[in-house]
């Protein structure tokens, strides 16, 4: 079965195109099967057919072409390595037998260490000062020894990275000896309408500016990553990675990132890191290189309309469920727990629980986070005093199983489980002062989600002290609506729906 993957857009081979044939058969008006349309192209923008060549000419210059090279020994395979076809093929396009110099010794005059540079990549960039700084994806410098930028004039330059960002695919470069380059006008991407019209600049497959348009399809795309994405259907191929997307005032809202695929061509579902995000993370990489982003120790889920209306948060699945909380982190020291549900951010609702960790990593570290949280049934207000994200993260708590419970005279209950106190080692292992163990699942019960060794913290908004609370509790359920259970399993908590069904 083919997978569908997701794809950047940086080139790092060469591709073959075969060109549509040109007739030179000519049909008289009255022979032509379609009608010739006398409109005039205004009276075309009338019927909402948009004109992008003014857009282009006003844009167009700012877009640079990005070739990057690697160091290689001399012999060794390569993306240099080329078949005689793809030589003349570049030949044809480009007058060289590939984009950038020729291979070359990048260490004259010393014996027995001959290495040369080859192409290694093509992208695309576009110019955010008159000095010389331009924005581009990170993956396209990523791993080049040298850079060579063409602007739209044909001059080329040599660049060096300024910073990188992989969190965000966000890089920006510098050429030098420059001061008067024209530059992007930068938009809102919160103004963008799905629908409207949008223009991608590129250098797909080393083809420097090419013109592609197309509507944007989704705006706040979640596919895992640290951004949401503004998805169009924009032809994005290998090399348009780091290019502009431009609305139709000719605004810069987007980065062109990654493209939905199974092969890695186009197939119409593309990806652009929104603008805004991109401008925070290069005014970063301009004044120190890198990007500072807080955090406050926790690990997230996502909630589900189901569980939000059962717990009284609403039909909206909305906000981040904690999962857990790290040892000393300021979440803990703010009394955040596993659990809670944070909907907002300095007032701010969090839409998404993917919205969660850019919110609190776009403030410093050492500021403040209002944090407005759910927790059983109640609405608290904590704030947190935002930290640094270390180099290196490691989990401050080891994963704790639970010793197997020994026996007690429980019985299987209306939840199909049935479940012992917690002991005193559990209670120290994983730092808790009440729930019970869960000992045995029926299949009903094992459907729901339940597992042996969770430990049931809560039922709806009360907090389970032991056995006899807990199976007080399952009696008075009713039959008809879900019971909503609070489960710790391992460090982390979630909740779990199940149908009371007697015994």
């Amino acid at each position: 079965m083919q997978q569908i993957k997701l794809w950047v857009a940086a080139m790092a081979t060469a591709s073959f195109f075969i060109g549509a044939g040109v007739s030179n058969a000519q049909t008289s008006p009255s022979e032509s099967a379609f009608p010739v349309p006398s409109a005039t192209p205004s009276s075309l923008l009338v019927q909402g057919l948009p004109d992008f060549s003014a857009l282009v000419e006003s844009a167009g210059p700012s877009v640079v072409n990005i070739r990057t090279m690697a160091r290689l020994r001399a012999g060794s395979p390569g993306p240099g390595n080329m078949t005689p076809e793809m030589q003349e093929f570049f030949e044809f396009f480009f007058n060289s037998p590939m984009p950038g110099p020729s291979p070359r010794s990048s260490r004259p005059g010393q014996e027995g260490d001959d290495y040369v540079l080859r192409p290694s990549g093509v992208g695309s960039g576009f110019i955010i000062s008159a000095d010389g700084y331009i924005m581009t994806n990170a993956h396209v410098v990523s791993g080049a020894d040298e850079i060579i930028v063409t602007l739209s004039n044909r001059r080329e330059y040599r660049a060096t990275v300024v910073g990188a960002d992989k969190r965000t695919d966000v890089a920006v470069v510098k050429i030098d000896g420059v001061n008067q380059l024209p530059v992007v006008r930068v938009g809102n991407p919160d103004m963008l309408k799905v629908g409207e019209w949008v223009v991608a600049i590129g250098s797909p497959f080393g083809l420097e500016n090419t013109v592609t348009a197309g509507i944007v399809s989704a705006k706040q795309r979640d596919t895992g990553e640290y951004v949401n994405f503004i998805q169009t259907d924009v032809a994005i191929n290998p090399g348009n990675s780091g290019g502009p997307l431009i609305n139709l005032r000719g605004e810069v809202v987007g980065i062109n990132s990654q493209i939905y695929s199974r092969s890695g061509g186009f197939m119409g579902i593309s990806f652009s890191i929104p603008i805004d995000e991109a401008m925070y993370v290069a005014q970063q990489l301009r004044g120190h290189g890198y990007v500072e982003r807080g955090r406050i120790g926790v690990q997230i889920t996502p909630t589900s309309s189901e569980v939000t209306q059962a717990i009284g948060l609403g039909e909206d699945a909305y906000g981040a469920l904690v999962n857990i909380v790290s040892e000393a982190s300021p979440a803990e020291k703010a009394g955040i727990q596993a659990g809670d549900i944070i909907t907002e951010v300095n007032g701010q609702r969090v839409e998404r629980f993917s919205d969660l960790p850019r919110m609190i990593g776009n403030l410093k570290p050492g500021e403040q986070a209002q944090l407005k949280v759910f927790r059983r049934g109640e609405w608290k207000t904590m704030t947190v005093i935002v930290e640094a994200i270390p180099a290196e993260t490691a989990t401050s708590r080891t994963q704790q199983t639970p010793a197997r419970p020994a026996p007690a005279a429980t019985s299987v209950n209306k939840l199909g489980i049935s479940v012992t106190d917690l002991s005193d080692v559990h209670k120290r292992e994983l730092q808790l002062k009440s729930g019970v163990v869960v000992r045995s699942v029926n299949p009903a019960a094992a459907r729901a989600g339940l597992r042996e060794g969770d430990v049931i913290l809560a039922i709806g908004k009360t907090d389970i002290r032991d056995v006899k609370h807990f199976n007080d509790m399952v009696e008075k359920l009713d039959a008809s609506q879900n019971a909503v259970l609070l489960v710790r399993r391992g460090n982390g908590v979630q909740y779990v729906l199940i149908r009371p069904s007697g015994r």
